[in-house]
Protein backbone atom coordinates (compact mmCIF):
# COMPACT_ATOMS: atom_id res chain seq x y z
CA UNK A 1 0.00 0.00 0.00
CA UNK A 2 2.78 2.18 0.76
CA UNK A 3 4.81 1.33 -2.72
CA UNK A 4 0.72 2.67 -4.42
CA UNK A 5 0.63 5.48 -2.78
CA UNK A 6 4.48 6.59 -3.22
CA UNK A 7 4.22 5.35 -7.04
CA UNK A 8 1.13 7.47 -7.09
CA UNK A 9 2.39 10.68 -5.79
CA UNK A 10 5.50 10.35 -8.04
CA UNK A 11 3.27 10.51 -11.25
CA UNK A 12 1.13 13.34 -9.75
CA UNK A 13 4.32 15.43 -9.12
CA UNK A 14 5.49 14.88 -12.81
CA UNK A 15 1.92 14.97 -13.83
CA UNK A 16 1.72 18.88 -12.37
CA UNK A 17 4.90 20.11 -13.94
CA UNK A 18 3.84 18.95 -17.17
CA UNK A 19 1.14 20.13 -16.97
CA UNK A 20 2.58 23.79 -15.77
CA UNK A 21 4.83 23.07 -18.76
CA UNK A 22 1.83 22.22 -21.30
CA UNK A 23 -0.40 24.72 -19.82
CA UNK A 24 -0.22 27.32 -22.90
CA UNK A 25 -0.63 24.22 -25.27
CA UNK A 26 -3.84 22.97 -23.28
CA UNK A 27 -5.01 26.04 -23.53
CA UNK A 28 -5.48 26.11 -27.21
CA UNK A 29 -6.67 22.99 -27.36
CA UNK A 30 -9.28 23.26 -25.29
CA UNK A 31 -10.35 26.14 -27.25
CA UNK A 32 -10.36 24.24 -30.49
CA UNK A 33 -11.87 21.70 -29.38
CA UNK A 34 -14.53 23.47 -27.62
CA UNK A 35 -15.30 25.50 -30.96
CA UNK A 36 -15.09 22.29 -32.63
CA UNK A 37 -17.47 20.98 -30.27
CA UNK A 38 -20.06 23.45 -30.47
CA UNK A 39 -19.79 24.14 -34.23
CA UNK A 40 -20.91 20.40 -35.31
CA UNK A 41 -20.68 16.35 -34.22
CA UNK A 42 -17.81 15.37 -37.36
CA UNK A 43 -16.96 12.17 -38.03
CA UNK A 44 -14.09 11.51 -36.27
CA UNK A 45 -10.92 10.67 -38.57
CA UNK A 46 -8.55 7.94 -37.22
CA UNK A 47 -5.06 9.08 -37.27
CA UNK A 48 -1.86 7.18 -37.00
CA UNK A 49 0.70 8.80 -34.77
CA UNK A 50 4.55 8.42 -33.85
CA UNK A 51 5.95 10.26 -30.72
CA UNK A 52 8.68 10.15 -28.01
CA UNK A 53 7.50 9.91 -24.27
CA UNK A 54 8.54 11.81 -21.35
CA UNK A 55 11.64 8.50 -21.25
CA UNK A 56 12.53 9.79 -25.01
CA UNK A 57 11.41 6.30 -26.23
CA UNK A 58 9.19 6.17 -29.33
CA UNK A 59 5.29 5.34 -29.10
CA UNK A 60 2.32 4.72 -31.80
CA UNK A 61 -0.55 4.22 -31.73
CA UNK A 62 -4.20 5.60 -33.54
CA UNK A 63 -6.13 8.08 -32.30
CA UNK A 64 -9.65 9.55 -33.88
CA UNK A 65 -9.63 13.08 -33.85
CA UNK A 66 -12.37 15.83 -36.29
CA UNK A 67 -8.51 16.62 -37.80
CA UNK A 68 -5.31 16.41 -37.91
CA UNK A 69 -4.97 19.41 -35.89
CA UNK A 70 -6.53 18.57 -32.71
CA UNK A 71 -4.57 15.26 -32.69
CA UNK A 72 -1.09 17.37 -32.83
CA UNK A 73 -2.60 19.41 -30.45
CA UNK A 74 -3.97 16.89 -27.96
CA UNK A 75 -0.54 14.71 -28.38
CA UNK A 76 1.46 18.12 -27.16
CA UNK A 77 -1.19 18.41 -24.42
CA UNK A 78 -0.12 15.33 -23.10
CA UNK A 79 3.82 16.46 -23.01
CA UNK A 80 4.41 13.79 -26.40
CA UNK A 81 6.93 15.22 -28.85
CA UNK A 82 5.89 14.38 -32.43
CA UNK A 83 7.34 12.76 -34.70
CA UNK A 84 4.72 11.84 -37.39
CA UNK A 85 1.09 12.12 -37.74
CA UNK A 86 -0.94 10.92 -40.81
CA UNK A 87 -4.50 9.58 -41.67
CA UNK A 88 -4.50 6.30 -41.28
CA UNK A 89 -4.31 3.63 -44.35
CA UNK A 90 -7.26 1.26 -44.96
CA UNK A 91 -4.33 -1.50 -44.55
CA UNK A 92 -3.06 -0.32 -41.28
CA UNK A 93 -4.96 -2.36 -39.07
CA UNK A 94 -5.06 -2.46 -35.83
CA UNK A 95 -4.69 -5.17 -33.87
CA UNK A 96 -6.26 -6.18 -30.32
CA UNK A 97 -7.11 -3.62 -27.79
CA UNK A 98 -10.67 -3.63 -29.08
CA UNK A 99 -12.79 -5.02 -26.51
CA UNK A 100 -13.67 -4.52 -23.20
CA UNK A 101 -11.23 -3.40 -20.21
CA UNK A 102 -10.16 -6.02 -18.27
CA UNK A 103 -12.14 -6.03 -15.04
CA UNK A 104 -9.01 -6.49 -12.47
CA UNK A 105 -7.30 -3.34 -14.80
CA UNK A 106 -11.04 -1.47 -14.52
CA UNK A 107 -10.72 -1.77 -10.22
CA UNK A 108 -7.48 -0.45 -10.06
CA UNK A 109 -7.84 2.36 -12.35
CA UNK A 110 -11.09 3.93 -10.54
CA UNK A 111 -9.14 3.38 -7.06
CA UNK A 112 -6.33 5.00 -8.83
CA UNK A 113 -8.91 7.71 -10.30
CA UNK A 114 -10.71 7.86 -6.80
CA UNK A 115 -6.88 8.78 -4.61
CA UNK A 116 -5.82 11.37 -7.55
CA UNK A 117 -9.21 13.29 -7.36
CA UNK A 118 -9.12 12.85 -3.16
CA UNK A 119 -5.68 14.51 -3.66
CA UNK A 120 -7.27 17.29 -5.15
CA UNK A 121 -6.10 16.80 -9.09
CA UNK A 122 -9.03 17.82 -11.53
CA UNK A 123 -10.57 15.01 -13.29
CA UNK A 124 -8.88 15.60 -16.30
CA UNK A 125 -5.64 15.36 -15.18
CA UNK A 126 -6.17 12.29 -13.53
CA UNK A 127 -7.19 10.54 -16.23
CA UNK A 128 -4.41 11.78 -17.75
CA UNK A 129 -2.05 10.27 -15.28
CA UNK A 130 -3.76 6.46 -15.68
CA UNK A 131 -3.26 7.04 -19.33
CA UNK A 132 -0.01 7.34 -19.57
CA UNK A 133 0.37 4.72 -16.64
CA UNK A 134 -1.19 1.86 -18.85
CA UNK A 135 1.02 -0.32 -20.66
CA UNK A 136 -2.05 -2.10 -22.59
CA UNK A 137 -2.35 -0.33 -26.25
CA UNK A 138 -6.15 -1.15 -25.43
CA UNK A 139 -6.10 0.74 -21.91
CA UNK A 140 -3.99 4.07 -23.22
CA UNK A 141 -6.54 4.20 -25.95
CA UNK A 142 -9.47 4.29 -24.19
CA UNK A 143 -8.11 6.67 -21.22
CA UNK A 144 -6.56 9.17 -24.13
CA UNK A 145 -10.14 8.86 -25.67
CA UNK A 146 -11.68 10.06 -22.28
CA UNK A 147 -8.79 12.81 -21.97
CA UNK A 148 -9.84 14.39 -25.56
CA UNK A 149 -13.73 14.14 -24.77
CA UNK A 150 -13.26 15.69 -21.01
CA UNK A 151 -11.18 18.40 -22.72
CA UNK A 152 -14.30 18.75 -25.14
CA UNK A 153 -16.26 20.11 -22.42
CA UNK A 154 -17.92 16.30 -22.14
CA UNK A 155 -19.23 14.91 -18.54
CA UNK A 156 -16.92 11.83 -17.64
CA UNK A 157 -20.35 9.67 -18.21
CA UNK A 158 -20.88 10.52 -21.34
CA UNK A 159 -17.52 9.86 -22.59
CA UNK A 160 -17.61 7.25 -21.58
CA UNK A 161 -20.70 6.48 -22.89
CA UNK A 162 -18.86 6.93 -26.67
CA UNK A 163 -17.12 4.36 -25.75
CA UNK A 164 -19.49 1.92 -24.46
CA UNK A 165 -17.51 -1.07 -25.58
CA UNK A 166 -15.03 -0.37 -23.87
CA UNK A 167 -16.62 0.29 -20.41
CA UNK A 168 -18.99 -1.41 -18.80
CA UNK A 169 -22.59 0.00 -18.73
CA UNK A 170 -23.35 -0.37 -15.11
CA UNK A 171 -20.03 2.32 -14.59
CA UNK A 172 -21.24 4.53 -17.02
CA UNK A 173 -24.80 4.66 -14.90
CA UNK A 174 -23.50 5.08 -11.59
CA UNK A 175 -20.68 7.88 -12.52
CA UNK A 176 -23.96 9.63 -14.01
CA UNK A 177 -25.81 8.96 -10.65
CA UNK A 178 -22.44 10.47 -9.58
CA UNK A 179 -22.50 13.17 -11.07
CA UNK A 180 -25.89 14.11 -10.45
CA UNK A 181 -25.15 13.80 -6.44
CA UNK A 182 -21.20 15.45 -6.39
CA UNK A 183 -19.70 12.38 -4.92
CA UNK A 184 -17.56 10.20 -7.54
CA UNK A 185 -14.87 9.32 -5.21
CA UNK A 186 -17.44 7.18 -3.07
CA UNK A 187 -18.77 5.62 -6.23
CA UNK A 188 -15.56 5.19 -8.06
CA UNK A 189 -14.24 3.14 -4.62
CA UNK A 190 -17.47 1.50 -4.31
CA UNK A 191 -17.56 0.14 -7.75
CA UNK A 192 -13.43 -0.73 -7.53
CA UNK A 193 -14.68 -3.19 -4.85
CA UNK A 194 -17.49 -4.39 -7.08
CA UNK A 195 -15.06 -5.40 -9.83
CA UNK A 196 -12.51 -6.35 -7.67
CA UNK A 197 -15.16 -8.81 -6.15
CA UNK A 198 -16.60 -10.24 -9.78
CA UNK A 199 -13.28 -10.46 -10.60
CA UNK A 200 -12.32 -12.91 -7.38
CA UNK A 201 -15.76 -14.88 -8.66
CA UNK A 202 -14.61 -15.50 -12.28
CA UNK A 203 -11.21 -16.27 -10.79
CA UNK A 204 -12.58 -19.07 -8.59
CA UNK A 205 -14.96 -20.17 -11.44
CA UNK A 206 -11.99 -20.51 -13.70
CA UNK A 207 -10.08 -22.18 -11.15
CA UNK A 208 -12.73 -24.45 -10.65
CA UNK A 209 -12.66 -25.88 -14.35
CA UNK A 210 -9.31 -25.59 -14.97
CA UNK A 211 -8.11 -28.95 -13.57
CA UNK A 212 -11.37 -30.79 -15.05
CA UNK A 213 -10.24 -29.15 -18.57
CA UNK A 214 -7.11 -30.09 -18.56
CA UNK A 215 -7.68 -33.95 -17.17
CA UNK A 216 -10.18 -34.03 -20.15
CA UNK A 217 -7.92 -33.20 -22.81
CA UNK A 218 -5.23 -35.59 -21.98
CA UNK A 219 -8.06 -38.46 -21.77
CA UNK A 220 -8.82 -37.49 -25.37
CA UNK A 221 -5.09 -37.03 -25.97
CA UNK A 222 -4.58 -40.92 -24.56
CA UNK A 223 -7.74 -41.71 -26.29
CA UNK A 224 -7.11 -40.45 -30.16
CA UNK A 225 -3.32 -42.18 -29.64
CA UNK A 226 -4.42 -45.68 -28.43
CA UNK A 227 -7.32 -45.57 -30.76
CA UNK A 228 -5.26 -44.03 -34.21
CA UNK A 229 -1.69 -45.83 -33.19
CA UNK A 230 -1.98 -48.12 -30.35
CA UNK A 231 -5.29 -50.51 -31.13
CA UNK A 232 -4.03 -50.60 -35.31
CA UNK A 233 -0.65 -52.63 -33.86
CA UNK A 234 -2.94 -55.18 -32.34
CA UNK A 235 -5.02 -55.63 -35.31
CA UNK A 236 -2.37 -56.76 -37.73
CA UNK A 237 -1.30 -59.31 -35.30
CA UNK A 238 -4.30 -60.81 -34.32
CA UNK A 239 -5.22 -61.09 -37.99
CA UNK A 240 -2.11 -62.59 -38.83
CA UNK A 241 -2.55 -65.10 -36.05
CA UNK A 242 -6.09 -65.74 -36.44
CA UNK A 243 -6.93 -64.89 -33.13
CA UNK A 244 -10.27 -65.47 -31.56
CA UNK A 245 -11.91 -61.79 -31.00
CA UNK A 246 -14.55 -60.93 -28.20
CA UNK A 247 -16.99 -58.23 -28.80
CA UNK A 248 -15.05 -56.11 -26.73
CA UNK A 249 -11.88 -55.92 -28.84
CA UNK A 250 -14.75 -56.21 -32.08
CA UNK A 251 -16.06 -52.92 -31.17
CA UNK A 252 -13.02 -50.97 -30.14
CA UNK A 253 -11.59 -52.27 -33.63
CA UNK A 254 -14.60 -50.63 -35.36
CA UNK A 255 -14.38 -47.20 -33.41
CA UNK A 256 -10.58 -47.34 -34.09
CA UNK A 257 -11.29 -47.68 -38.17
CA UNK A 258 -13.75 -45.22 -38.06
CA UNK A 259 -11.58 -42.90 -36.50
CA UNK A 260 -8.72 -43.41 -38.78
CA UNK A 261 -10.73 -42.84 -42.20
CA UNK A 262 -12.95 -40.12 -40.88
CA UNK A 263 -10.44 -38.04 -38.18
CA UNK A 264 -10.32 -34.94 -40.72
CA UNK A 265 -14.15 -35.17 -40.59
CA UNK A 266 -14.31 -35.32 -36.84
CA UNK A 267 -11.68 -32.51 -36.08
CA UNK A 268 -14.05 -30.55 -38.85
CA UNK A 269 -17.03 -31.16 -37.53
CA UNK A 270 -16.52 -30.44 -34.00
CA UNK A 271 -14.60 -27.36 -34.80
CA UNK A 272 -17.80 -26.33 -37.01
CA UNK A 273 -19.89 -27.81 -33.81
CA UNK A 274 -18.31 -25.50 -31.79
CA UNK A 275 -18.22 -22.36 -33.71
CA UNK A 276 -22.03 -22.71 -35.08
CA UNK A 277 -23.12 -23.15 -30.98
CA UNK A 278 -20.99 -19.95 -30.27
CA UNK A 279 -23.27 -18.21 -33.23
CA UNK A 280 -26.60 -19.30 -32.22
CA UNK A 281 -25.73 -18.84 -28.43
CA UNK A 282 -24.76 -15.21 -29.03
CA UNK A 283 -27.29 -14.09 -31.62
CA UNK A 284 -30.41 -16.34 -31.16
CA UNK A 285 -32.58 -15.68 -27.96
CA UNK A 286 -34.69 -18.71 -27.83
CA UNK A 287 -31.32 -21.14 -28.44
CA UNK A 288 -29.38 -19.22 -25.35
CA UNK A 289 -32.57 -19.00 -23.25
CA UNK A 290 -32.55 -22.96 -23.39
CA UNK A 291 -29.38 -23.62 -23.01
CA UNK A 292 -28.83 -21.52 -19.62
CA UNK A 293 -32.77 -23.56 -18.86
CA UNK A 294 -30.73 -27.38 -19.24
CA UNK A 295 -27.44 -25.62 -17.94
CA UNK A 296 -29.32 -24.28 -14.78
CA UNK A 297 -31.23 -27.58 -13.84
CA UNK A 298 -28.20 -29.50 -13.72
CA UNK A 299 -27.54 -31.38 -10.42
CA UNK A 300 -24.80 -29.08 -8.43
CA UNK A 301 -23.52 -26.95 -11.89
CA UNK A 302 -26.98 -25.93 -11.98
CA UNK A 303 -26.62 -24.46 -8.44
CA UNK A 304 -23.15 -22.86 -9.19
CA UNK A 305 -24.92 -20.82 -11.99
CA UNK A 306 -28.06 -19.99 -9.95
CA UNK A 307 -25.85 -18.96 -7.08
CA UNK A 308 -23.80 -16.79 -9.07
CA UNK A 309 -26.44 -14.88 -11.01
CA UNK A 310 -28.16 -14.34 -7.57
CA UNK A 311 -25.27 -13.13 -6.25
CA UNK A 312 -24.29 -10.74 -9.03
CA UNK A 313 -27.60 -9.42 -9.48
CA UNK A 314 -28.05 -8.84 -5.97
CA UNK A 315 -24.97 -6.94 -5.52
CA UNK A 316 -25.59 -5.32 -8.09
CA UNK A 317 -29.22 -4.26 -7.48
CA UNK A 318 -27.47 -3.44 -3.53
CA UNK A 319 -25.07 -0.90 -4.90
CA UNK A 320 -27.69 0.75 -7.19
CA UNK A 321 -30.12 1.25 -4.39
CA UNK A 322 -27.38 2.63 -2.16
CA UNK A 323 -26.32 5.44 -4.46
CA UNK A 324 -29.70 6.67 -4.65
CA UNK A 325 -30.71 5.35 -7.84
CA UNK A 326 -34.75 4.64 -8.44
CA UNK A 327 -35.76 1.47 -8.33
CA UNK A 328 -37.26 1.30 -11.98
CA UNK A 329 -33.81 2.59 -12.94
CA UNK A 330 -31.84 0.07 -11.30
CA UNK A 331 -34.12 -2.39 -12.99
CA UNK A 332 -33.36 -1.08 -16.47
CA UNK A 333 -29.91 -1.06 -15.82
CA UNK A 334 -30.09 -4.50 -14.60
CA UNK A 335 -31.68 -5.84 -17.58
CA UNK A 336 -29.20 -4.32 -19.76
CA UNK A 337 -26.32 -5.73 -18.45
CA UNK A 338 -27.59 -9.57 -17.30
CA UNK A 339 -27.15 -11.72 -19.82
CA UNK A 340 -29.00 -14.56 -18.76
CA UNK A 341 -32.55 -14.64 -20.49
CA UNK A 342 -33.91 -16.58 -17.30
CA UNK A 343 -33.46 -13.51 -14.68
CA UNK A 344 -33.72 -10.54 -17.87
CA UNK A 345 -37.58 -12.16 -17.88
CA UNK A 346 -37.91 -11.82 -14.03
CA UNK A 347 -36.55 -7.98 -14.20
CA UNK A 348 -38.78 -7.29 -17.09
CA UNK A 349 -41.69 -9.03 -15.17
CA UNK A 350 -40.87 -6.79 -12.37
CA UNK A 351 -40.77 -3.59 -14.49
CA UNK A 352 -43.98 -4.18 -15.42
CA UNK A 353 -45.07 -5.41 -11.85
CA UNK A 354 -43.71 -1.63 -10.86
CA UNK A 355 -45.56 -0.06 -13.35
CA UNK A 356 -48.67 -0.96 -12.27
CA UNK A 357 -47.96 -0.02 -8.49
CA UNK A 358 -46.86 -3.38 -6.97
CA UNK A 359 -43.57 -4.69 -5.19
CA UNK A 360 -40.48 -5.81 -6.38
CA UNK A 361 -40.98 -9.17 -4.45
CA UNK A 362 -43.83 -10.24 -6.50
CA UNK A 363 -41.80 -10.99 -9.47
CA UNK A 364 -39.77 -13.21 -7.91
CA UNK A 365 -42.54 -14.97 -5.69
CA UNK A 366 -42.60 -18.54 -6.99
CA UNK A 367 -40.02 -18.61 -10.23
CA UNK A 368 -37.57 -21.39 -10.21
CA UNK A 369 -34.52 -19.93 -10.55
CA UNK A 370 -34.69 -17.45 -7.15
CA UNK A 371 -33.88 -19.47 -3.88
CA UNK A 372 -36.46 -18.66 -1.39
CA UNK A 373 -34.03 -17.36 1.37
CA UNK A 374 -33.47 -14.55 -1.92
CA UNK A 375 -37.19 -13.78 -2.33
CA UNK A 376 -37.82 -13.65 1.97
CA UNK A 377 -35.31 -11.01 2.40
CA UNK A 378 -36.37 -9.24 -0.95
CA UNK A 379 -39.94 -9.22 0.80
CA UNK A 380 -37.98 -7.95 4.55
CA UNK A 381 -36.14 -5.24 2.65
CA UNK A 382 -39.12 -4.09 0.92
CA UNK A 383 -41.52 -4.31 4.61
CA UNK A 384 -38.13 -2.75 6.48
CA UNK A 385 -37.48 -0.14 3.50
CA UNK A 386 -33.96 -1.38 3.52
CA UNK A 387 -34.16 -2.88 0.24
CA UNK A 388 -30.81 -2.16 -0.15
CA UNK A 389 -29.17 -3.13 2.81
CA UNK A 390 -31.17 -6.36 2.35
CA UNK A 391 -29.78 -6.93 -1.03
CA UNK A 392 -26.15 -6.58 0.26
CA UNK A 393 -26.60 -9.07 3.21
CA UNK A 394 -28.17 -11.41 0.38
CA UNK A 395 -25.29 -10.89 -2.00
CA UNK A 396 -22.53 -11.55 0.80
CA UNK A 397 -24.92 -14.77 1.74
CA UNK A 398 -24.86 -16.38 -1.93
CA UNK A 399 -21.33 -15.52 -2.74
CA UNK A 400 -20.20 -17.24 0.39
CA UNK A 401 -22.47 -20.10 -0.81
CA UNK A 402 -20.96 -20.22 -4.31
CA UNK A 403 -17.65 -20.37 -2.96
CA UNK A 404 -18.18 -23.43 -1.12
CA UNK A 405 -19.92 -24.95 -3.71
CA UNK A 406 -17.17 -24.60 -6.12
CA UNK A 407 -14.84 -25.85 -3.13
CA UNK A 408 -16.48 -28.88 -2.85
CA UNK A 409 -17.07 -29.64 -6.77
CA UNK A 410 -12.89 -29.22 -7.32
CA UNK A 411 -12.55 -31.66 -3.94
CA UNK A 412 -15.16 -34.06 -5.65
CA UNK A 413 -14.23 -33.72 -9.55
CA UNK A 414 -10.28 -34.66 -9.51
CA UNK A 415 -10.80 -38.49 -8.11
CA UNK A 416 -13.83 -38.85 -10.57
CA UNK A 417 -11.98 -37.57 -13.54
CA UNK A 418 -9.46 -39.67 -12.87
CA UNK A 419 -11.63 -42.56 -12.75
CA UNK A 420 -13.15 -41.87 -15.65
CA UNK A 421 -9.64 -41.25 -17.49
CA UNK A 422 -9.24 -45.15 -15.82
CA UNK A 423 -11.71 -46.60 -16.88
CA UNK A 424 -11.63 -45.76 -20.70
CA UNK A 425 -7.92 -46.38 -20.61
CA UNK A 426 -8.75 -49.72 -19.10
CA UNK A 427 -11.39 -50.78 -21.82
CA UNK A 428 -8.90 -50.67 -24.50
CA UNK A 429 -6.21 -52.28 -22.59
CA UNK A 430 -8.59 -55.09 -22.19
CA UNK A 431 -9.87 -55.29 -25.53
CA UNK A 432 -6.24 -56.08 -26.50
CA UNK A 433 -5.27 -58.68 -23.52
CA UNK A 434 -8.03 -60.78 -24.47
CA UNK A 435 -7.51 -61.86 -27.51
CA UNK A 436 -3.43 -62.42 -25.84
CA UNK A 437 -4.29 -64.37 -24.13
CA UNK A 438 -6.73 -66.63 -26.83
CA UNK A 439 -3.10 -66.07 -28.93
CA UNK A 440 -0.87 -67.76 -25.88
CA UNK A 441 -3.40 -70.59 -25.42
CA UNK A 442 -2.96 -71.27 -29.74
CA UNK A 443 1.05 -71.10 -29.06
CA UNK A 444 1.13 -73.52 -26.30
Amino acid sequence: MDLFKKKNKQFIQKDQAQATANATTQSNFEGITSKNHVQSNKPLIPYRYTVLNASNKKETGIFAAENESDVRNFLTAQGYQILKVEVKKFYDIELGGNGKLKTSALAFSLTQLSTYIKAGIPLVDAVRIIARQSRDPGEKKAYNRLVYDLLKGENLSDAMMKQDKKFPKLLINMIKTAEMTGDLPTILDDMADYYTSMEQTRKQMISAMTYPAVVLCLAIGVLIFMLIYLVPQFVDLFESQEATLPAITIAIINISNFFKKHFILIIGGTLGFILLFRFLYKNIIVFRTFIQKILMHLPVFGNIIIYNEIANFTKTFASLLNHGVFITDSMEILYKITNNEIYKRIIHKTLDNLGKGESVSKAFKGEWAVPIVAYEMIVTGENTGQLGLMMDKVAVHFQSLHKSLINQVKSLIEPFMIIVLAVIVGIILVSIIVPMFDLYGKIQ
